[in-house]
């Protein structure tokens, strides 16, 4: 899916300077080499595939190495900074409570209910009454498919166990996170596969070419599958490796299919979350309620922090002491949370990847139509977006070494963009800070375009 970034400085041409983007020497730069090697020396290989920058210090939508280059950040830290990078109310957040308390466990703490009460009040659906703070997306995947078991059990029995996913999702990197999810080459490790877990096709138009609810229904059919046996239907609003949504009819049936058979619909919002998508939550858009939103990266802009959020009818199932985690609710997560989430709700920013969407999916047209036969789909919603290669016209094989060739070139210039993700490493992704402008945003895209013309014969 990926491969080892080599350490090759490369020095521009000439320097590039802009208000967003310095770039004076080789990058990465020759003097990091020693902090690169040891880090190689020390951790597995999977920690090998990001551009070789050594990131110093981040501000707003900035990435600063040590040596005076600055990048135009288009990563977000990977959908997590959507505030922005250490706004000064996060950092005063943090600090002020490092200072008094940094850890409680499931004793009270005052950070914690702060933070609890915020999300109920201000970011929950009316409809959801229930917050469960937990440390990553995984973790708050496992529980989300605990608790819909559980409730399963109790409406319908022991039977009442199947958790539905969608082929090509991507719900985590624990063991219960990665039987759930559709992507065959992460479960190679496996052993024993839980037989209660099914993936359905993905209609997402590409490469899941049937859109209608009759797939699904067909291939629960198919794989033996009792719809009444089951207890939860998740997935992710869009797929990590995308940035599209599906067809909102599709959504609708889901919606009525998992209120006739008494199943939980669970929206892993782990990505989509927290205004990325130009709504507080990224199903918003389908018109469709959630029982359950599994949350995390944008919630702090930093700190190890996810949620559960859901209603009391099924959250509440397990007694006292049965369902908690070492670190949840750390007060100082907490603050961070607290002072990001106000960021995101109440200055606009939501309202601001909402207006941007129009010059990200303008732009995502134009590389469809200027690079027919490189990419295959690209797409945006809200201010994420997401260009899939293929090796020529018609294609649906990912095309891994050109994304990767294109996010080298564009760092090596100034744009901030992580290794290719999605089916076969094939994505070109992109996802700025919620507080970048829009003239920022147009640069970025002129510097990734530039990249691309560098690497696809027109």
């Amino acid at each position: 899916m990926g491969k080892p970034y080599p350490f090759e400085p490369t020095a521009p041409a000439a320097p590039i300077v802009t208000p967003n983007r310095e770039i004076h020497t080789a990058v990465p730069h020759p003097d990091d080499r020693e902090v690169i090697e040891t880090l190689r020396r020390g951790e597995p290989d999977s920690m090998s595939g990001q551009p070789l920058i050594l990131w110093d210090r981040a501000e707003g939508v900035n990435i600063f190495d040590r040596h005076g280059n600055k990048w135009l950040d288009f990563t977000s830290g990977v959908l997590v900074t959507n505030a922005g990078h250490s706004r000064k109310e996060a950092v005063e957040a943090i600090q002020k409570t490092a200072a008094k308390l940094q850890h409680s466990y499931c004793f009270p703490n005052a950070e914690r209910a702060a933070l609890i009460d915020y999300m109920v009040e201000k970011c929950a659906p009316e409809y959801l009454d229930k917050v469960f703070l937990l440390t990553t997306g995984s973790e708050a995947m496992e529980c989300a498919i605990k608790v819909a078991r559980a409730y399963g059990h109790k409406v319908g029995g022991p039977e009442k166990d199947y958790v539905i996913t969608f082929d090509g999702d991507f719900h985590g990197r624990t063991l219960g996170a990665q039987m759930a999810g559709g992507i065959p080459a992460l479960k190679d490790w496996i052993v024993n596969h839980d037989p209660c877990m099914a993936n359905v096709p993905v209609p997402d138009g590409f490469r899941g070419k049937d859109t209608s609810f009759e797939g699904f229904l067909n291939a629960l059919k198919t794989q033996g599958v009792d719809p009444k046996r089951v207890a939860g239907v998740c997935l992710e609003t869009y797929q990590g490796g995308t940035a599209k949504l599906l067809p909102n009819d599709y959504m609708t049936k889901l919606r009525a299919f998992c209120d006739e058979n008494q199943a939980l619909l669970i929206f892993d919002e782990v990505q989509a979350g927290f205004g990325r998508c130009g709504k507080m939550w990224g199903f918003e858009h389908y018109n469709v309620k959630a029982d359950m939103i599994a949350c995390g990266k944008g919630i702090s802009s930093g700190m190890p922090l996810s949620a559960v959020i859901g209603h009391s009818d099924w959250m509440n199932l397990f007694p006292p002491g049965s369902m908690t985690s070492t670190h949840t609710g750390n007060p100082i997560c907490c603050a961070a949370a607290l002072a990001n989430i106000k960021l995101v709700v109440e200055t606009g920013l939501i309202d601001n990847a909402h207006a941007l969407e129009a010059t990200f999916k303008k732009r995502m047209r134009h590389f469809e139509e200027k690079y027919p036969n490189s990419v295959g789909k690209a797409d945006a919603t809200g201010l994420v977006a997401a260009v899939q290669m293929v090796p020529e016209r018609g294609s649906l094989e990912p095309d891994h070494d050109t994304a990767w060739e294109i996010v080298k070139i564009a760092v090596e210039n100034g744009l901030m963009v992580f290794g290719p993700v999605g089916m076969g490493g094939g994505t070109v992704k992109l996802c700025p800070p919620l507080c970048i402008t829009e003239e920022q945003l147009e640069e970025g895209l002129d510097v990734l375009e530039a990249a691309f013309d560098q690497v696809i014969d027109v």
